[in-house]
């Protein structure tokens, strides 16, 4: 029983964390990662500082995704709402 609950939880990371890479790469695809690095200042604040400013929000995800589009430094987002939606939960998971 032992073997099978570690095997179920490794399962999981690896699931969890295809997801991440998944919407990491939804923000390479998005040129977010030309302006913003994960832990750094780049031209744009580390994602990390944007998580931090977010998170606890009531609706963090959608005031994630509301500041993004309307910011005007922003350059033309090449992204739909459903995958901004997916890089914001994926920023606020760092």
């Amino acid at each position: 029983m032992k073997k099978l609950t570690m095997a179920a939880l490794t399962a999981a990371g690896i699931l969890l964390a295809g997801a991440a890479n998944a919407d990491e790469a939804l923000a390479k695809k998005a040129d977010c990662l030309k302006c913003h690095a994960v832990d750094k200042k780049k031209m744009g604040p580390a994602l990390k500082t944007a998580a931090a400013k977010f998170k606890g929000q009531k609706d963090a995800e959608a005031a994630l995704v509301a500041s993004v589009k309307s910011n005007k430094e922003h350059p033309e987002i090449k992204a739909s709402d459903a995958d901004l939606a997916a890089i914001a939960k994926w920023i606020l998971s760092l």
